[in-house]
């Protein structure tokens, strides 16, 4: 984990492998009832795509923001994380609108499912006028539209804990520490929505753990534990304890388990992020990168470099992942869901996610900075003062 920093012209591949990894999970996990879902890492244990996500951003905001902080300052950083946050905000309420859009068009459109209602936006609809102050103060923030708030509230907690690692580095990582402890203490939270005491679904104050600590391990505050045999067993053992805990299939069979499953389960919570969350993805990501360490070389394999390009454009890409999530979602209403039917569309999501990704990939390598003008053809006009016909060079209209 730690050894993933590189410079932006060795850009390490698994950064981008295991974004771009977590990308279509995420849209797997959010077509409704779908039955690929059910084979999610969130199926076999206690950490999910979220945390894959999550950690890669706060790994790559390290990347693009520390460097900014160290060479322009304090201010230009802060400055830097501001305009991040604000493009992120714009997104969030694109992504709404679009999606709200989506909802109203498939319910008019098909006409046999409320769709409208099904992602629980009725009642913004019917109470618009208010509600559009709470989405844009972020204190309305329906299911679905969660991650990319608690996402800013991480990032604005940056110049807090980059002034902590002036005085020293192990200090702005006992900052972030304390927040996710207060969080738990003091019953911590963010409001969701007016009429009731719902909190965000992704708490940030809980969340914002494991997005410091990609953000930690990438700018070099904590170094990630040198492989080792005891280790590796260790991590093995959890990873594999967790599943009988963790699948339903499983733990519901066996009362003994179901009762482990039921006390373990608030440590195990997704929206203040129970911290056997974060053991289990940490144990997950040790063993990645255990099992990568001297074979990186997999990663640069033709194969495997679609996956990279969705991960070098994780936001754009989870946007588009999470309207096509809907989309897809009314798509097999109708056409029913089928084994058949499920592969062909979810093949075809991702074919559509990769091509996403690759088209934004060429768009920002400005391709129209590489054309050549035309070679302009010399047109011929007589100067009837001169004996002899003069050739002018005019630019072909």
């Amino acid at each position: 984990m730690g050894d993933m920093t590189k410079t932006k012209k060795q850009r390490d591949p698994r950064l981008d492998f295991f974004r771009g990894v977590a990308m279509l999970i995420i849209f797997l996990a959010h077509v409704p009832w779908n039955p690929w879902a059910n084979y999610i890492p969130a199926r076999f244990g206690f950490s999910d795509g979220a945390e894959m996500f999550v950690f890669c951003s706060g790994f790559a905001a390290a990347i693009a923001f520390g460097g900014t902080y160290q060479r322009a300052g304090f201010g230009l950083g802060t400055l830097r994380i501001g305009y991040r946050i604000w493009q992120i905000y714009i997104a969030h309420i694109a992504m709404f609108f679009f999606i709200a859009m989506l909802t109203v068009a498939g319910t008019k459109f098909f006409g046999d499912a409320d769709y409208v209602t099904k992602l629980n936006l009725s009642i913004f609809f019917d109470n618009a006028a208010d509600l559009m102050i709470g989405l844009f103060t972020l204190t309305y923030v329906p299911n679905f539209f969660d991650i990319l708030p608690m996402y800013m509230v991480a990032l604005a907690m940056v110049p807090a804990l980059m002034v902590l690692a002036r005085i020293h580095p192990l200090l702005a990582v006992a900052g972030s520490v304390a927040v996710y402890v207060a969080n738990w203490v003091f019953d911590g939270g963010l409001p969701a929505e007016p009429w009731s005491d719902r909190e965000w679904f992704f708490n940030p104050f809980g969340w914002q753990l494991i997005f410091f600590t990609g953000f930690a391990l990438s700018i070099g505050w904590i170094k990630a534990p040198t492989p080792t045999r005891a280790l590796t067993i260790a991590a093995i053992v959890f990873v594999v304890a967790a599943i009988p805990l963790a699948h339903w299939p499983i733990w519901r069979e066996f009362s003994l388990l179901a009762a482990w499953h039921a006390d373990l389960k608030p440590w195990a919570a997704k929206t203040d992020y129970g911290i056997l969350r974060w053991v289990h993805f940490m144990a997950l990501a040790y063993l990645a990168v255990t099992f990568l360490k001297g074979r990186e070389h997999l990663l640069r394999a033709r194969i495997v470099q679609p996956i990279i390009t969705v991960g070098q454009q994780a936001l754009p890409v989870f946007l588009l992942s999470m309207f096509m999530a809907q989309a897809t979602g009314m798509l097999l209403d109708q056409t029913g869901r089928d084994a058949q039917t499920i592969t062909i569309v979810n093949l075809t999501g991702f074919a559509i996610i990769i091509g996403f990704a690759q088209f934004l990939t060429w768009m920002k390598s400005t391709p129209w900075k590489r054309m050549q003008p035309a070679t302009p053809k010399p047109t011929v006009t007589e100067r009837r003062d001169d004996p002899a016909p003069v050739f002018v060079a005019y630019p072909a209209e």
